[in-house]
């Protein structure tokens, strides 16, 4: 359970944000997404490995 405490006279829309924030970190959204269809762990092998090449090519680009 996520718990976001507001301190006195806090805006609002400042507690939303850090509500949303550290939903975002716990990962409930993408968990739900991966488990609504099946992938072969073959495929997600190779999503992770083209996912590395990519950010490799980005670090070498910047690096270069």
């Amino acid at each position: 359970m996520i718990i976001i405490p507001v301190k006195e006279g806090e805006n609002i829309d400042k507690a939303l944000k850090k509500f949303k924030r550290k939903f975002e970190k716990t990962g409930v959204v993408r968990e739900l997404r991966d488990r609504q269809k099946f992938t072969k762990p073959s495929i997600k092998k190779r999503e992770m490995k083209m996912k590395a090449i990519y950010i490799q090519q980005l670090r070498d680009a910047d690096m270069g």
